[in-house]
């Protein structure tokens, strides 16, 4: 696999989780090119999202697991266009518990048994960005490596793969942005594969819907797991190209509504369907409760992604043809937005 060219020094938001010379005796393994990847996207977006901040700045923490690996949260709370944002990579190792073995076979995966204890290693990029205005949509993208090791017939084998995605929850719908948000995933999908975007669409709006409201989370994007075709190299590449348009397809958006005009009511809007987004994270996110079931996991990294302030009121139904509506029928429907 070719070397990513990424400067640790200058590209991360502070040292690497895992020590710059231990990283440098395997430049080209997928475990070192994915860190090297994720934290060049963590710091890319981190500054992006701080330059439309007059004071806020990202509270940066890196952190280790006795267990094995570490990580970077980087949060910014209480801002003028961010009410809470979180930017979080993680690299970590050790053995799986059985609850995540369990997880992963009931995807399908093959694995012997052994006890549970399959050595494992994850690398991934996760962040959830909670505006302050209710015109400025939400945003959540996740891509990740994983590699666990197993014994078949007396040899270690390694088993890798990668997933991951980038979808976007709106308090009020935009077509023009729906488009905009659409078209810039699409176009990272047909560099690799025509196949891409429109399967890995109707994945994410079958993954973010929540079952008990009989409704999705948002307007969709893309979403896959356990990809490890055509080959290791491609599926990074792929990845790469996806992590690389978070940017350019949500930064135009906060930039056009983050100074709109908005009323008590919008808000109020905006905190009940923030309340949809606690509830899918704790109910249904897969990344959630795997990390929740994961010896030494650090909770705070993994509830980041839930919001500041939310709002639940019992029975609360808006008008068909009021602009709340006309979001909540699109919810109900996934649609196609090219």
């Amino acid at each position: 696999m070719p070397s990513l060219s990424v400067n640790v020094t200058s590209d991360f938001v502070t040292e690497s989780v895992t020590p710059l010379n231990t990283l440098n005796e395997s430049p080209k393994s997928s475990r070192t090119q994915m860190e090297l990847l994720i934290g060049k996207i963590q710091a890319d977006f981190v500054r992006a999202l701080e330059s439309f901040e007059s004071e806020k700045v990202f509270k940066i923490d890196r952190w280790l697991r006795p267990e094995g690996g570490g990580g970077i949260t980087c949060v910014l709370q209480d801002g003028d266009v961010f009410e809470k944002a979180g930017v979080n990579i993680s690299v970590v190792h050790g053995h799986l518990p059985p609850p995540a073995v369990a997880q992963m076979k009931s995807r399908g995966k093959n694995f012997p048994d052994e006890g549970g204890k399959l050595p494992f290693f994850a690398a991934g990029v996760s962040s959830v960005i909670h505006p302050r205005n209710p015109f400025v949509p939400t945003i959540h993208f996740n891509y990740r490596y994983f590699e666990v090791e197993v014994l078949r017939d007396g040899n270690a084998e390694r088993v890798w793969w990668f997933g991951g995605g980038t979808d976007l929850t709106p308090y009020y719908l935009n077509e023009s942005d729906g488009k905009v948000f659409h078209a810039a995933l699409k176009t990272a999908c047909d560099q690799h594969d025509a196949s891409y975007y429109p399967r890995f669409k109707q994945w994410c709006d079958e993954y973010f819907f929540l079952p008990h409201r009989g409704e999705s989370r948002g307007i969709g994007g893309i979403f896959f797991d356990d990809l490890d075709t055509p080959n290791e190299e491609a599926c990074f590449d792929f990845v790469q190209s996806c992590a690389e348009s978070v940017i350019p397809s949500y930064v135009p958006l906060v930039e056009a509504h983050k100074d709109d005009a908005f009323s008590d009511e919008h808000r109020r809007w905006q905190l009940l369907r923030r309340g949809r987004y606690v509830e899918f994270n704790l109910v249904y996110d897969r990344g959630t409760k795997f990390g929740l079931c994961t010896p030494g996991a650090r909770i705070e990294s993994i509830l980041m992604s839930l919001p500041l302030l939310a709002q639940w009121e019992y029975m609360h139904e808006p008008e068909e043809e009021s602009p709340e509506g006309r979001l909540t029928a699109v919810l109900k429907k996934a649609r196609e937005w090219l």
